[in-house]
C-alpha cells in the first residue's frame, strides 16, 4: 500500500538518511555539463554576441558622463555649407579659419578633414596650420587580398607643418554600431596613433596646456610618464582596443559653427586655451556612425566620436573588456551556486536564488563597468542560469509526475482488501491531469479507508489497547480498553496521562527470562513502581517493552508491553500500550504443575515400591513367589517407571525455560556415549566418535546441557537397542556456513548398523507412544517418548533433525544446531525462551 506520510521533496534534508539516486546525481551533472557548455559558447564563441552589446549599450545610456569643458567642437554644419559655399571649401579658407583660431591662442587644434591632394593653397594653409599646436589625419585603407593597408596622408607640406598626425578609422561592430577605437593601427610598414593619442600624450607630458589644468585620470591602465618617449608607446605592435564610455551626453561639448568662427562672431576668450576640434556635422555631408547612445541621439558625427575618444584619453574613462577566459571563469560562479541550491533549497527557493543571481551578475558587471572601468558581459553567467532552470525544474517536474503516476497506478493495481469496498473503474477519461487526479482521488478514498479500517480493527481487539502522544498523554482507546476502565470504575482513559491511567495497577514480576537468574531486575522494577508506567522516561523503555506482569483491583493478572508509534522517517510519534488478561494462562499452568506433581510422584512412588519388594523377594534363598513372575513383575514396573520418567522429561522440554551456554558438541557427544557405554559394551557393539583433524574446533553452539545430553543419549541407546551385537555406532560432526542459510549451523550424525526403519514408517518417527520392531523384537522395551524429547528439544533450539534409514541397512540419525557466534560467545547468554 501507498505510504501516505512520504512526502516528496527536492530538498535533500527531507531524504536524511537514505542516498541519492544514481539517476537524480546523474541528471544534475547533465544539467550541469550543459550549463557549462552554454557559457562556454557564450564567453568563447558569438553565441550570445549580439546580446553582450545590447546589454553594454544599455548599461551606457543608463549614465551621463562628465564632459571636459576644455573641448571645444567647430561644426561644419549647414548653416556654414549655406553661407561659404559648397563642399569642398578652398584651402585658403581653412587657413582663413586657422588664422582666426591661433589669435585666440588655443592649447591646440584637431582638424578631422582629410587634405589628400596637392593644391596651390597648400603653402598658405601650412603657414596657418604652425601658427597653432595642430593635429591633422590620416585615413587607412581597408586591407587588400594580401592583408595589407595604405595610409592615405595629408599632403607633405601639410604633414609637415602639423603637430602630429593620427588615424581617424572607426571599426564598427557586428551590429553595425562603433563601440571601441584601436590606439594604434598598422600599415605593414608604420604604426599609426589614433589622431587624439597625440593630443592626449601631448597634454600628459605638458607640450600643450589646457586652461583648467590636466584632469584628474581615473583609468585602471597607469598613465605614461613624461620620460617615457612617444615612439615606446604600442611598440608591442598591438591595436591596444579600448571602449569608448559614451553616455547620453555624447554632443554636449560647446560648439561653435564654422562660419560664426571665420567671421570672427565667436569670442577669443571662448576658443584660449582650449582644444579645437573641427569636423564635418552638416547632413549633406553625412560623416555619421552609429553609437551605443544613438538610441537617442542618434549617428554620431564623427567629430563628436573624436571628442569623446580625446576626453576618454584625457580623463583615464577607456573601459577595458577582461580577457573572454575570465570571463567565463567568472560565469560559471553563479552556475555553481544555482546548482548547489539546487540540492539543498526548495522549488521556490530555488527560484529566488535564481533571480538573485541573475540580479547580482547584471550588478556586478555593471559595477565593474562603472566604477573599475572594465566590461565584463554578465549575458554567459545570466544565460547560463536561465537555460538550467526551467531544464532542471521541468526535469525535476517529469520525475515527480512519473513518479506519483507510479506510485498512484500501483495503488490502484493493488487488490483492494477491505471489506465492501466499491469496486473500483480500470481506467480513467480525460486528460493525463484529469487521469491523475481520479488516481489521487481514489487514493485518498484507500486511504480513507484505512483508516476507518484501522479504527475498526483496534475497537475489535479483545485486548485493552491504549495510543499516547510523545507525552504520554493517551489519545485513542479502543472498546475493550473502556470495557476494562468500566468494570474497574474508574475514568476514562483519554486525555489523561498513561502513568496515571495504569497507575492503579499492582506490580507482579518483569517479563523476562533473565528475571529468575537476575533478581536485581524486579527490585529494580519494584523500586520504581509505578513510575515505570511513564513511557517518556527513557530509563525504563527497556524493561516496559520486555513487559511486566501486573495486576488490577479485581485480582485479575495481565502482561502489560509497551510498544513505540514511528512515522515513516523512524521518529517516534507516541506509544502504544497493550493489555492481555493472563489468568486463565497462570490456571492451565497450575494445572500442569499438579499433572506433573501427580507423575513424578504420586505415580512413581508405587512402581518404586514394586521394584523395592521384588529385590527384597530376591534376596531370599527360598523365594515365596516363583523368580519368573518376579521378573515379570520387575519389567513391568520398569516400564511404568520409564514411561513416567519420560513423560516428565518431554513435559518439560516442552514447557520449561532453557538455560542456554557456550557448549561443546563433541564434548556433548562424548559425555553421552560415556551413559550408554555399558549398553552397548553388553551387545559388543563399539561406539566411535570422528573428531575431526581439528580437536580444538569442538562445534560450539549455545544450548541448554542436560537437555542437549538426553537428547544425544536417547537417539544412542536407540542406536543400540535397535542394533545387533557386534556391529558399530559412528558419530561423526560438520559444519555449515552462513553463506547457504541465514545463520551458520553444526551437525552431529550418529549412524548405526541396525535393522533400520521402512520408509512409510519414517513419517510417525517423532510422534508419541510410537514404536517401531514391536512385533519382530519384543525383548526390546520402550515407552515410545524418546525420539518426540529429541524432536522438541532441538527444534526449541532452533535445529532441525534428519534421519535417513532403510531395513538391513541401519539408520543415521543427523542433528542440526546454530553454531555460536563471536557476539554470543563474549556477551551474557540470553535464553531463547
Amino acid at each position: 500500500m501507498l505510504n501516505t506520510s512520504t512526502r516528496l521533496s527536492l530538498d535533500p534534508r527531507a531524504r536524511l538518511g537514505r542516498r541519492a539516486g544514481r539517476r537524480f546525481l546523474i541528471e544534475w551533472m547533465g544539467v550541469g555539463c550543459l550549463g557549462i557548455v552554454v557559457i562556454l559558447l557564450s564567453s568563447f564563441g558569438r553565441f550570445s554576441a549580439g546580446i553582450d552589446q545590447l546589454v553594454y549599450d544599455r548599461f551606457l545610456n543608463q549614465r551621463e558622463q562628465p564632459l571636459l569643458s576644455d573641448i571645444v567642437v567647430v561644426e561644419i554644419d549647414n548653416a556654414s555649407i549655406a553661407q561659404i559655399g559648397r563642399w569642398p571649401w578652398p584651402r585658403s579658407v581653412h587657413a582663413r579659419l586657422l588664422e582666426q583660431i591661433a589669435v585666440a591662442k588655443p592649447a591646440a587644434v584637431v582638424f578631422d578633414v582629410l587634405f589628400t591632394e596637392p593644391s596651390a593653397d597648400d603653402a598658405q594653409l601650412a603657414h596657418a596650420i604652425a601658427l597653432s599646436p595642430t593635429y591633422l589625419p590620416v585615413l587607412l585603407t581597408p586591407p587588400d587580398d594580401t592583408g595589407r593597408r595604405v595610409a592615405v596622408q595629408p599632403v607633405a607640406p601639410l604633414a609637415q607643418a602639423a603637430a602630429g598626425l593620427g588615424h581617424i578609422n572607426f571599426e564598427v561592430d557586428s551590429d553595425g554600431i562603433a563601440r571601441s577605437v584601436a590606439r594604434f593601427q598598422s600599415d605593414g610598414g608604420a604604426r599609426w596613433p589614433q589622431l587624439m593619442v597625440g593630443v592626449a600624450d601631448a597634454v600628459e607630458h605638458g607640450k600643450l596646456h589646457l586652461r583648467n589644468g590636466l584632469p584628474a585620470r581615473h583609468s585602471n591602465v597607469p598613465a605614461r610618464g613624461d620620460d617615457e618617449p612617444d615612439e615606446d608607446r604600442g611598440a608591442d605592435h598591438s591595436e591596444d582596443r579600448f571602449l569608448i564610455p559614451f553616455g547620453r551626453d555624447a554632443e554636449d561639448y560647446t560648439r561653435f559653427s564654422y562660419a560664426d568662427v571665420l567671421a570672427g562672431k565667436v569670442p577669443a576668450d571662448q576658443l584660449r586655451g582650449r582644444i579645437v576640434v573641427i569636423g564635418v556635422t552638416a547632413s549633406g555631408l553625412y560623416d555619421r556612425f552609429a553609437t551605443p547612445v544613438s538610441g537617442e541621439l542618434g549617428p554620431l558625427p564623427g567629430v563628436y566620436i573624436h571628442a569623446n575618444v580625446l576626453d576618454t584619453l584625457l580623463t583615464g574613462r577607456e573601459i577595458q573588456p577582461l580577457a573572454r577566459w575570465v570571463m567565463f571563469v567568472s560565469s560559471l560562479a553563479p552556475l555553481a551556486a544555482l546548482l548547489a541550491g539546487f540540492l539543498v533549497l526548495s522549488p521556490r527557493r530555488s527560484l529566488l536564488l535564481t533571480g538573485a543571481l541573475v540580479l547580482l551578475a547584471a550588478a556586478g558587471s555593471a559595477a565593474l563597468l562603472y566604477v573599475g572601468r572594465l566590461w565584463m558581459s554578465p549575458v554567459p553567467a545570466i544565460l547560463g542560469l536561465v537555460i538550467v532552470y526551467p531544464i532542471w525544474n521541468w526535469r525535476r517536474l517529469e520525475m515527480t509526475m512519473a513518479y506519483l503516476r507510479g506510485e498512484l497506478q500501483r495503488l490502484a493495481d493493488e487488490p483492494h482488501l477491505l471489506p465492501e469496498a466499491p469496486q473500483r473503474r480500470r481506467e480513467f477519461g480525460g486528460d493525463v491531469l484529469e487521469q491523475h487526479m481520479a488516481l489521487m482521488a481514489q487514493a485518498a478514498q484507500r486511504v480513507q479507508d484505512m483508516k476507518r479500517f484501522v479504527w475498526d480493527s483496534l475497537d475489535s481487539v479483545p485486548e485493552p489497547i491504549l495510543v499516547s502522544d510523545l507525552r504520554g498523554v493517551v489519545l485513542i482507546a479502543n472498546h475493550a480498553a473502556k470495557a476494562h476502565f468500566a468494570r474497574l470504575r474508574a475514568p476514562m482513559p483519554e486525555g489523561q496521562p498513561m502513568q496515571t491511567v495504569l497507575g492503579g495497577l499492582t506490580l507482579v514480576k518483569t517479563i523476562d527470562s533473565d528475571a529468575a537468574s537476575d533478581p536485581e531486575r524486579n527490585l529494580f522494577a519494584r523500586a520504581h513502581w509505578p513510575a515505570l508506567l511513564d513511557p517518556t522516561r527513557d530509563e525504563f523503555a527497556a524493561l516496559i517493552a520486555q513487559g511486566v506482569e501486573v495486576r488490577d483491583a479485581n485480582e485479575r493478572d495481565h502482561l502489560l508491553r509497551y510498544a513505540t508509534c514511528t512515522n515513516a522517517q523512524g521518529e517516534t510519534t507516541g506509544w502504544i500500550a497493550g493489555l492481555v488478561d493472563v489468568s486463565a494462562l497462570h490456571a492451565a499452568e497450575a494445572q500442569r504443575e499438579d499433572a506433573l506433581r501427580l507423575l513424578s510422584h504420586d505415580m512413581r512412588s508405587p512402581q518404586a515400591s514394586i521394584l523395592a519388594l521384588v529385590e527384597i523377594e530376591r534376596a531370599r534363598t527360598e523365594p515365596v513367589l516363583a523368580r519368573s513372575l518376579l521378573e515379570r513383575i520387575e519389567r513391568y514396573a520398569q516400564r511404568a517407571l520409564t514411561l513416567a520418567d519420560d513423560f516428565v522429561q518431554l513435559a518439560r522440554a516442552e514447557s520449561q525455560v532453557y538455560v542456554l551456554e557456550p557448549l561443546s558438541l563433541t564434548e556433548l557427544v562424548i559425555d553421552a556415549t560415556d551413559e550408554v557405554w555399558p549398553q552397548a559394551h553388553a551387545k559388543r557393539i563399539a561406539l566411535h566418535t570422528e573428531t575431526g583433524d581439528d580437536a580444538d574446533e569442538g562445534h560450539w553452539i549455545c544450548a541448554d546441557r542436560s537437555l542437549v545430553t538426553r537428547a544425544l543419549v536417547n537417539i544412542l541407546n536407540n542406536a543400540v537397542k535397535y542394533s545387533p551385537p557386534d556391529t558399530r555406532i559412528v558419530c561423526s560432526f560438520a559444519s555449515q556456513p552462513a553463506a547457504s542459510r541465514s545463520v551458520a549451523r553444526v551437525s552431529c550424525t550418529i549412524r548405526d548398523q541396525g535393522y533400520g526403519i521402512p520408509k512409510e514408517q519414517q513419517a510417525g518417527l517423532f510422534e508419541r507412544f510410537r514404536r517401531f520392531h514391536e512385533a519382530e523384537r519384543p525383548e526390546v522395551g520402550g515407552a515410545g517418548l524418546g525420539m518426540a524429547f529429541v524432536k522438541t528439544v532441538v527444534t526449541r533450539h532452533g535445529g532441525d533433525v534428519d534421519v535417513v534409514s532403510a531395513p538391513g541397512e541401519g539408520t543415521a540419525f543427523t542433528i542440526w544446531l546454530p553454531a555460536l557466534d563471536d557476539a554470543q560467545s563474549e556477551e551474557p547468554v540470553a535464553p531463547r525462551f
